[in-house]
């Protein structure tokens, strides 16, 4: 670990990705643990649909800050697994809407308490860091920055 706590911001990224790599491979073991078969990668989508019980993919991508074409291949895989479905909005019939099937609303209610434990768990790790209570709103004022000018123009700028 000392290389990356001497590198400072330059491993910046690297550290981050390390960090939610690490994360994402222990939920996704938990998962697996318990005889779930979910990955964490399809949990905004389900949490997202739990909430509001139909979306469309417009509003996944918009939600999730990613391309139309991003959340598509996400829904693509989840609809060939059987766990949601696409179908016409009722409201506008130029509109698809994805939902949970049978099958995946079945998951839904496999996964939730995992959700809730992993909240506990995440809660309780804050908690013990002296400064755990500033991490999540100093990531939302990092990623408001972003949205405001990227690292590629902050570099840029530097370069001049």
């Amino acid at each position: 670990m000392p290389f990356y706590q001497n590198s400072g911001v330059l491993v910046f990224g690297s550290r981050l990705r390390r960090i939610s790599e690490a994360f994402l491979a222990d939920v996704n073991s938990i998962y697996k643990h318990h005889g779930i078969r979910f990955d964490a990668a399809w949990f905004p989508i389900f949490y997202m649909l739990s909430h509001q019980g139909a979306l469309s993919i417009r509003e996944i991508s918009i939600e999730l800050e990613v391309s139309h074409s991003a959340a598509s291949q996400l829904v693509s895989k989840l609809v060939e697994k059987g766990l949601i479905r696409s179908g016409i909005d009722k409201n506008d019939a130029r509109k698809k809407v994805v939902s949970f099937t049978p099958k995946g609303q079945k998951l839904l209610q496999q996964v939730q308490p995992i959700w809730t434990a992993v909240q506990k768990a995440m809660d309780q790790l804050l908690e013990e860091m002296p400064h755990g209570k500033l991490l999540m709103p100093a990531i939302g004022e990092l990623e408001k920055s972003f949205q405001q000018s990227t690292i590629f123009d902050r570099i840029e700028k530097q370069l001049q």
